[in-house]
């Protein structure tokens, strides 16, 4: 995923001991976001950002070891993948499925999926699914306290604020678990509305 160009500002950094958080924080009017996928010729991040000299460039996504999307996933209007759905007898994984989406006249939003599910029919130019949903819309912990948190490692997360803009936060020192990122995001003072893991 990448960020294109615009007025980005300064990165906002949060340290503790153990991590140190990169926050870019981008205003949807000012900037243009694009989602890149070439199951042909896959990349590292550092040869996405040398190919397209973005702004930002992060990881996102699940992918099978022969580089094909298991989510769904939209790039410059094609579509890629499936909307990834699984069932789970011991707890709601439907409920941590998210999707970052950019429509055709260029709207962004990171959404929680069981409020507002993906429909084939949207006009969506770029949008990647992923999970799991870390904070939910209203900026309550959206990963559940009794579900498997995972080991710590590092983390890219795309959040969105109460006032529109998105936020990449990039926890590249591998401290943080998914329930203790989950935890962490909701309590801040980043004032997020909905938060979606994206990969390490």
């Amino acid at each position: 995923m990448r960020v294109g160009t615009g007025n980005v500002g300064d990165p906002l950094r949060y340290e503790r001991p153990a991590e140190r958080l990169t926050i870019v924080r981008l205003d949807p009017a000012v900037v243009h976001f694009r989602v890149h996928y070439d199951p042909g010729e896959p990349r590292p991040v550092s040869g996405w950002a040398e190919h397209l000299q973005p702004l930002l460039v992060v990881n996102g996504g699940y992918f099978t070891p022969r580089d094909k999307t298991l989510t769904l996933l939209i790039s410059d209007g094609k579509v890629w993948g499936a909307l990834y759905e699984r069932e789970d007898e011991d707890w709601d994984f439907a409920g941590l499925l998210g999707l970052f989406a950019v429509t055709a006249d260029g709207q962004v939003s990171v959404r929680w999926l069981g409020d507002r599910p993906y429909d084939p029919a949207e006009p969506l130019r770029e949008a990647l699914q992923s999970f799991p949903v870390l904070v939910k819309p209203g900026g309550v912990m959206g990963f559940p306290p009794d579900a498997e948190e995972g080991p710590p490692a590092r983390r890219t997360v795309v959040a969105q604020d109460r006032q529109g803009r998105i936020l990449f936060i990039i926890a590249p020192r591998g401290y943080f678990s998914l329930l203790q990122l989950a935890r962490f995001l909701a309590d801040s003072d980043l004032d997020l509305d909905v938060a979606l893991n994206l990969d390490g």
